[in-house]
């Protein structure tokens, strides 16, 4: 069972982990994660479909799908991994004997009333052959060192290398899910603000249809220059407010292509039938599988797995280490000398165990953070399921509450639009005033922007929960 299935109180504090770091007070067994609110009838969860087939927008797939190729945060990303891989294979190296050559000349003069000078004068080569002087000195030969890893050091760091690198594929696809909700709810945005400006752009008619009849009216002496006025001041208020949204439309356009890695240039999108669109279904699976998806709490997983191998490699640099050096090859004072056997062969065998004992403090005080970084793995581990539990409950909540918000709000747009007729022939048979029609033309246009901006929330909802339980990844 994965260990984010349960909510892991700080009181366990690894204590399987063999570092012996120190213990934290608390229960000392799981708790289980409690039951999210909603449906989990359905054994399938969401997050293990393809985003291809969440998303049904061919625009917005063709959107994403460019995001995936050029987003840089994604690249900067993918470069991680690749330097995640490397470590694992620098590591495994540390396993393996060290081989390497070796050629080398040189030339040493001694001085003739020293031992070795006077050795050297009185030895002959050969008969009637002395040691040349000054003396060569050629080699050409192959050396290997190898520690043997007796406390599992090496294997330890090589395991923490590949636990990190497959945190860094976790944390791909964290950016991942991270980066098609992004860019689902900055084109779901870009919809919303379409939608406001055509309904924007359709109260500034109704507004001057009106304000024309008020000026009918005032020249027929049945309202006043006031009337007038509000209702020019209307207008104008409206065609502000429509000169805001083109800023917000250009804006998000230019957030979308930002995401997608690419200069300025038109979304291609559909902005008729906004209101017509229609949330994806969420089956969220059963309260076991519900966060088995999440690439954040895999990563923090993987994290704590790695930190707990690098508390063994600090507690081995205590014990002693065993090395193992050796070459062989060919030496000689003369070129033509190296390659006659076996007098020019030379080779060496040699053991080492080294302890330390005097430097015993530094590696005291890296043990000491290798388990505080274990303790911090721990601890952001613990956050991450917390967070993850939180963000799915929120969104399972909104999605119920929307529902509900936007029935609501439909019926009430309908009303307010009936209101608006109403109001109109009241103004004209001059049993209502002004003020009651201006009310009701700004009562039903904040109804229907709310309305939108409803629909634009529960598309988002639906988004959000696809990449709370760790979807689009896959």
């Amino acid at each position: 069972m994965k260990l984010y299935h349960y909510l892991i109180p700080l009181g366990i504090c690894l204590a399987a982990v063999s570092c012996k770091a120190p213990e934290i007070a608390g229960s000392a067994a799981p708790v289980a994660l409690p039951e999210f609110y909603g449906n989990h009838n359905d054994s399938t969860n969401v997050a293990a479909v393809s985003w291809r087939n969440f998303f049904k927008d061919r625009n917005l797939v063709d959107l994403i799908d460019t995001a995936l190729k050029n987003n840089q945060e994604l690249l900067i990303t993918m470069q991680e991994i690749e330097i995640a891989k490397n470590d694992i294979r620098v590591r495994k190296g540390a396993l393996l004997p060290m081989l390497g050559l070796k050629a080398g000349a040189g030339l040493e003069k001694v001085g003739r009333y020293t031992s070795q000078g006077a050795g050297d004068a009185s030895t002959e080569i050969s008969p009637g052959h002395e040691m040349p002087d000054p003396l060569g000195d050629f080699k050409l030969a192959a050396c290997a060192n190898w520690e043997i890893d007796i406390w599992k050091k090496l294997r330890n760091a090589k395991k923490a290398a590949l636990s990190r690198y497959l945190s860094t594929v976790e944390g791909k696809n964290f950016v991942l899910t991270n980066l098609i909700a992004e860019v689902s709810e900055s084109y779901y945005e870009l919809l919303f603000l379409d939608s406001q400006m055509l309904v924007v752009k359709q109260n500034i008619g109704l507004q001057k249809s009106a304000l024309e009849i008020v000026k009918a009216q005032k020249e027929a002496a049945k309202t006043t220059e006031l009337a007038v006025q509000k209702f020019q001041a209307e207008v104008l208020a409206s065609q502000n407010v429509e000169l805001v949204i083109q800023q917000k439309i250009r804006e998000t356009e230019n957030r979308i292509n930002f995401l997608l890695g690419r200069y300025p240039q038109e979304i291609k999108r559909d902005a008729s039938g906004f209101l017509s669109l229609t949330a994806n279904v969420v089956p969220t699976g059963i309260p076991a599988q519900l966060l088995t998806n999440r690439p954040d709490i895999q990563k923090a997983e993987l994290e704590l797995v790695a930190a707990k191998l690098d508390v063994k490699v600090a507690r081995a640099e205590f014990y002693p280490s065993v090395a193992i050096s050796a070459g062989l090859g060919l030496n000689a004072f003369k070129p033509s000398y190296l390659f006659q056997f076996p007098e020019s062969v030379l080779y060496s065998l040699v053991g080492d165990i080294a302890a330390p004992l005097i430097n015993r403090n530094a590696i005291k005080a890296e043990f000491a953070n290798a388990n505080a970084r274990q303790l911090q793995a721990l601890y952001n581990y613990d956050k991450t399921v917390l967070n993850a539990y939180l963000e799915v409950s929120n969104q399972l909540s909104k999605i119920s509450n929307l529902e509900k918000s936007y029935d609501l709000k439909s019926r009430q747009v309908e009303a307010l639009h009936k209101s608006i007729a109403v109001s109109n022939d009241l103004f004209k048979s001059a049993r209502v005033d002004y003020f009651e029609v201006l009310m009701t033309q700004r009562d039903a246009l904040e109804s229907q922007l709310e309305l939108i901006e409803t629909k634009k929330e529960q598309l988002n909802a639906s988004v959000y929960m696809y990449r709370d339980l760790g979807g689009g990844w896959k």
